[in-house]
């Protein structure tokens, strides 16, 4: 099968709705690079997929995090203005590099969390993916955005320029058939190429 055949063929291999917000936002699975799909697709943990992909234990660094109310509904998330929120804003950091590879910004709705979960989340610097796996939180992740946009305010993170371009997703979580939490990651698209 030649390369242009396997280009042609290979969006088939996705499924349909993660297909669709590709090309909803513009981006032609093709011209990502295998990694950048695999992050853009996948509903596993990017804290794994990242550490296996680098060989480099990674650490979140917080930027903000805070318990807020709703301004507004957020219907992704099936909330009325003024329901009780965490939101969290988060970069994944190479422990030994130092280098940030990813940030991440995150609704939470607590009253949905159990309370030892809640605390993992609110009193450590344990990534969302681990404390599932610690707390035995039996989960489901629906992709519900990804795109391109410029990288603007968060260009320092990764010291490139407000112009370039960020990759991003979004993805419900769902525990016990209700949302739990509607998170969004971005990376330049500069980064995980070869």
């Amino acid at each position: 099968m030649h390369a242009n055949q396997l280009a042609t063929d290979a969006p088939n291999l996705m499924r349909a709705d993660l297909d669709q917000s590709l090309k909803r936002s513009h981006i032609e699975p093709a011209s990502l690079s295998t990694f950048q799909r695999i992050l853009l697709t996948t509903d596993g943990t990017v804290t794994e997929m990242l550490e296996a992909y680098l060989l480099e234990n990674m650490k979140v660094v917080k930027l903000g995090e805070g318990l807020v109310t709703t301004v507004k509904e957020i219907p992704p998330l099936k909330l009325q203005r003024g329901t009780p929120i965490v939101e969290r804003k988060i970069l994944l950091q190479g422990k030994i590099s130092h280098k940030n590879f990813l940030y991440a910004e995150s609704i939470i709705v607590p009253e949905r969390l159990d309370e030892r979960f809640q605390d993992g989340l609110l009193k450590t610097k344990t990534p969302i993916g681990k404390l599932w796996l610690q707390h035995k939180v039996e989960t489901f992740k629906e992709i519900i955005d990804s795109g391109k946009e410029p990288a603007g305010k968060l260009a320092d993170y990764f010291l490139i320029g407000p112009d370039d371009k960020i990759l991003f997703r979004t993805y419900l979580v769902f525990t016990d058939r209700k949302p739990v939490m509607m998170i969004t990651e971005k990376f330049p698209e500069t980064y995980f190429r070869s």
